[in-house]
């Protein structure tokens, strides 16, 4: 069994408040927008890392992290890329991550707006776009998403809501 804790759109800035959910999972997923090498290093420094490199991160992260990611977890596939729209709206990385291989999950990030569902069309693949785990953006909540696997079961799937951090509690 992994547990796996999957954060994206965290724009240089990790906050202590996943510290104790990184502590409980086995595996870190970040699907893009890191903001700086330094937040790849600690995390790298706590657990293993699997992730991608968004829109905003620079060349460095570029040469650690792929633009499309295919990985095993368990006897799942994985499937990762930063900007992907969502199901039935799919940008051309994720068409591009899905001619390689049709994922049993999918992993993106990018639009900071939260949403875990089955794409139907694609054999009941599970997307998951964990929003944003950073300060940077539009967004109120800063999120991120916690499961585990086993063999091929998907289970205890926890959103992980934050309220969302100002400058001056930083």
């Amino acid at each position: 069994m992994q547990k796996i804790l999957i954060i994206s759109d965290t724009h240089s800035y990790l906050d202590e408040r996943l510290m104790t959910h990184i502590d409980w999972c086995d595996q870190i997923w970040h699907a893009g927008d890191w903001g700086n090498v330094a937040l790849s290093d600690t995390l790298e420094a706590l657990k293993p890392i699997q992730g991608v490199y968004g829109n905003i991160d620079g060349e460095t992260l570029r040469q650690i992290y792929p633009k499309i990611n295919h990985f095993t977890c368990e006897e799942l596939s994985i499937g990762m890329t930063h900007i992907a729209g969502a199901p039935s709206k799919y940008k051309p990385d994720a068409l591009a991550c899905f001619s390689i291989k049709t994922p049993d999950i999918f992993i993106c990030g990018h639009s900071h707006i939260l949403q875990v569902k089955r794409d139907l069309a694609r054999k009941g693949m599970l997307f998951i776009n964990p929003g944003a785990a950073g300060t940077h953006g539009f967004h109120t909540v800063q999120t991120a998403i916690k499961l585990k696997i086993e063999g091929k079961r998907i289970f205890e799937v926890e959103v992980i809501e934050m309220p969302r951090r100002t400058k001056g509690e930083m």
